[in-house]
């Protein structure tokens, strides 16, 4: 019952969230000025990029205005890549998908700081299962007690990437499986070089 129930959940803040932005739409507050523009912010460590992050940044770039990829500057002793490595392999990304209204920036801190930083309205997180909105609810409560005025967009994994994460893919990839479907071209190529030269130095 209790995972029925975190899932319900999840949906409606999700539907919340998009009925929300649409309707300012509809009501004619978005009239392109730079103070109605709807600015968000998708953070994450993205260690690296694979296909249900770009899921999330694709179809959360059609109901904002601007969507900054926020990726975490986190020690890298704890992930494969290093920070301009993530931060190249999404701008590629975002560059081979011609997503318009997406940019990629590092960041370090709280999320909510650049997320002021850059003006934006809203943080979006995607959704895999229920442990995830366990904690994401949790996290998207702490962000309101300290900013109150950016919303969080929860947005649910296409069901194509309900079992894809950066750990599982880069296991797969240590022990020469096949990513097709689960990471681009050049994310597989880079996965391929990074891990080569680890297993050699």
């Amino acid at each position: 019952m209790a995972r029925r129930m975190g899932c319900g959940m999840a949906r409606m803040v999700y539907m919340v969230c998009i009925v929300r932005g649409e309707s300012e739409r509809a009501m004619g507050r978005d009239d392109g000025s730079e103070h109605n523009r709807l600015v968000a912010v998708f953070p994450g460590r993205f260690d690296p990029v694979h296909k249900g992050h770009l899921d999330i940044a694709k179809r959360a770039a059609k109901v904002t205005d601007e969507l900054i990829v926020a990726v975490y500057t986190t020690p890298n002793k704890n992930l494969l890549f290093a920070t301009d490595e993530r931060v190249r392999l999404w701008r590629e990304t975002v560059a081979e998908e011609g997503l318009t209204n997406v940019r990629v920036e590092p960041f370090e801190g709280l999320v909510i700081d650049f997320a002021r930083s850059v003006n934006a309205q809203a943080i979006v997180r995607g959704l895999r299962a229920v442990t995830d909105f366990e904690l994401e609810f949790q996290q998207a409560l702490m962000n309101r007690k300290l900013a109150p005025e950016i919303e969080t967009l929860m947005i649910i994994t296409d069901i194509r990437y309900l079992f894809v994460s950066a750990t599982l893919l880069k296991e797969v990839a240590r022990l020469g499986g096949d990513l097709d479907g689960i990471v681009t071209a050049t994310v597989a190529e880079a996965l391929k070089k990074k891990l080569a030269a680890t297993q050699t130095a």
